[in-house]
């Protein structure tokens, strides 16, 4: 069965708020709100560029000893797919000043009782020239 996907204005904006809150944070190495943002469960995943980490205690753990990216970091093509009232998924590409990668970032959020969070992320770079 494939989802119904929604044109929901609201939604999109509370998930870009969350994302832009979650973008600002790792600019500034907020480890708190990046936890935060993230579902504290076994279940929730993260795949880096270079590393993995499953569930909510080993993201933390990996932010703690990682906690922001190379100043510079520039984000385009941002979209926001909203699935339903409570789930959507932003994609972003981002660049440093070098311009020697292309990064790529997903991100699936679902909307809890305490609100927006990341249950899955995937962060990718593709050398550029």
């Amino acid at each position: 069965m494939t989802p119904l996907l929604l044109d929901r204005p609201e939604v999109v904006a509370d998930v870009h708020a969350a994302f832009e809150r979650y973008e600002r944070a790792l600019r500034a190495g907020d480890v708190a709100v990046l936890t935060e943002l993230f579902w504290d469960d076994p279940r929730c995943v993260r795949f880096g560029v270079a590393d993995r980490q499953h569930g909510a205690a080993a993201i933390a753990s990996w932010r703690r000893d990682h906690p922001t990216v190379p100043p510079g970091r520039r984000l385009h093509d941002t979209v926001v797919l909203v699935v339903d009232n409570r789930t959507a998924v932003v994609t972003t590409l981002f660049g440093y000043p070098d311009g020697a990668v292309e990064g790529r970032q997903s991100q699936t959020w679902v909307r809890f009782d305490d609100g927006w969070r990341i249950v899955a992320a995937h962060v990718s770079e593709v050398p550029l020239g």
